[in-house]
This record gives C-alpha cells, structure tokens and sequence, in this order.
C-alpha cells in the first residue's frame, strides 16, 4: 500500500511537471529532501501510470496528457509559452492577414497582439477569438462550424470548407508533438484536417511549440517540418531536429 508521504509528494511532483513542462531528478530531491533513489522510484511510478514520460535524468510530459482539459494545459510550461508568444508576436507584422489554430501556445501569442494594429486575423481558436475581439484595429473572423466543448475548437467539414474562403500571409499553429525527424503530430483526427488546410491557406507558417512537445509521441500526422517556415520554441532539446531544421532552412527562434 502506497504511504500518505509518498503518494502527497508523487502528487505534488505531478503538479511540477505539468507546470514547468519538465523536471530533474536532483533538482526534484533537494526540493523534497529526499534521496535522488526515492525521487527516481517516484517519477517511475508516474510515468508507469501514463501520467508522466521518463526523460533521461528527469521526466517531462508525455502522450499521457492526451486528454487533459485545455484549461489544465494552461498551466502546463506556462512561462515557457507565455516567452514563445511573445516572441512569435514580434514576427508578426501591423497589417497582416493571419489564421491561428486550437491550442494553448498559439492562445498565448494571441495574448501579446492586442496592441497590434490592422490585423486580420481568422481563427478556429474561440479562446482566441474571445482574446482579440473588439480591440481596436484588429478584425476578428471566427471559423464557423462544430465546437468542441472541451478547448472550443471549433472543427469539422464545415470549419475546412470556412476556412478554403481564405489565402493570408500568416498561419501561426501548434502541434501536440515534433517528432526528431520533423513530423507535426496529434491526437485528433478532425483537429489535424483543419491544421492541414490552416497551412495550405497560408503563404508563411509558423509553429509554436514549448520543449516538451519535442519527442513527444502522438499517432496522427499533420505535416513535415518543410511545412513550415519558422519554429519559435523556449529551446530546442534535440540535436538531430536541430541538424533538420538548418537542413530544411527552417528560421529558429528560442525564447530560452
């Protein structure tokens, strides 16, 4: 039987990882007090549950997160994502047409455009829309289709055949995995047919995406990396990606 110490601390450790995105088996014991054994045994028990992936000297969030809630996701890599929108703001000129996908990286890039001026921005995204409607100078047109009630995405024939109405210069998009070969990758079939017509409509992509995502396994393809044009991510943790995306002349933007 699990003791109530180890089971309040596996629990708190759960909370460290999704909030940071990732965690080191030192760091972890020194937190706890604990020995870097004990911490080991506990991340092993994590990640056995699916709720966790084992990384070589820690752990970080794995295919196990699937289906968490959006607004838990939030709080997953917060400050990771919230330097990546930022930064990804910044590449997005006044004046441009631009689409932007479900996804909590993509929400926060949306967060650092409100004071953007002559945007068009088109979204499926109606976290997003709820962001950027009503600021000024900013022209907010929201997918049409069914809603997902969970992250209100909104997906479906409808939403593809909407989205086919537009050609703009600017696709900013999220991707539940980045394999180290450069496979886009997801969970949602539906979600994954709406991405892939978000960059055919485009003329530039952008990909946002935190560390953890880097690695991460999910069964479903939505493009190569020679999709897109730019990633803006808080560090790339793969040398092999890294290799690809100066291969394939992907710009790199890391927020650190």
């Amino acid at each position: 039987m699990e003791r109530a110490g180890s089971a309040a601390r596996r629990a708190a450790i759960l909370a460290a990882v999704r909030l940071a995105g990732e965690a080191n088996v030192a760091a972890l014991s020194a937190q706890f007090a604990v020995t870097p054994q004990t911490i080991r045994r506990d991340l092993n028990h994590l990640a056995d549950r699916a709720l966790i992936a084992r990384v070589h000297g820690g752990a970080a969030l794995g295919s196990g997160i699937a289906n968490a809630r959006y607004e838990e996701r939030r709080g997953m890599a917060a400050t990771a994502k919230a330097r990546i929108g930022a930064a990804a703001a910044t590449l997005v000129p006044e004046g441009a047409s631009l689409f932007i996908n479900i996804g909590t990286t993509t929400e926060a890039v949306a967060r650092h455009l409100v004071h953007h001026a002559k945007l068009m921005v088109v979204s499926n995204n109606l976290n997003v829309v709820d962001c950027l409607a009503g600021r000024p100078g900013i022209a907010v047109i929201a997918v049409g289709g069914q809603v997902r009630p969970g992250d209100r995405a909104v997906i479906g024939a409808l939403a593809d055949q909407f989205i086919d109405n537009f050609r703009v210069e600017l696709a900013l998009i999220g991707t539940s995995g980045l394999s180290e070969e450069g496979d886009l990758l997801d969970f949602d079939a539906d979600e994954v047919l709406v991405a892939r017509r978000i960059i055919r409509q485009a003329r530039k992509v952008i990909l946002v995406a935190d560390s953890t995502k880097i690695g991460r396994a999910a069964p479903i393809r939505i493009a190569g990396i020679e999709a897109i044009h730019h990633l803006v991510t808080d560090r790339v943790t793969s040398p092999a990606l890294r290799a690809l995306l100066a291969e394939r002349g992907v710009a790199l933007t890391e927020t650190g």
